[in-house]
């Protein structure tokens, strides 16, 4: 049965097309791991920016409310109270880190590595 040169022939091409295929497959591969590292490092980059240019920005805005209610109490205390919104403001998010940060980030970095 399998000694007829055409079926020799079929399996051969076979064996060839199926090389083929598993070379195309592993080049895909490569590529969509390309795909999502420069997707993961893009979003990364974006969120670090931002992160920065807001951290400069609460900066000012924190020495300019300490200003502003220096007017009408001591600078220490001003800035004191100014402190204290943020300490306030760090312990609500540490308290509630799986809603705030958790969460979006694992819908973020799925979304990114599982699309389809």
């Amino acid at each position: 049965m399998f000694s007829n040169d055409k079926n020799v022939e079929t399996i051969a091409s076979l064996i060839e097309k199926f090389k083929h295929y598993l070379e195309l497959q592993s080049e895909f591969v490569k590529l969509d791991v390309a795909e999502k590292i420069v997707r993961l490092i893009t979003v990364f980059s974006l969120i670090a920016i931002t992160i920065i240019a807001s951290v400069v920005i609460l900066f000012f805005i924190s020495f300019a409310v300490a200003y502003a209610l220096s007017t009408i109490m001591s600078t220490a205390w001003a800035f004191c109270i100014v402190a204290a919104f943020y300490l306030v403001l760090f312990l609500i998010i540490i308290s509630n880190r799986k809603k705030f940060i958790e969460r979006p980030l694992v819908k973020l970095l799925s979304a990114i590595l599982l699309d389809k």
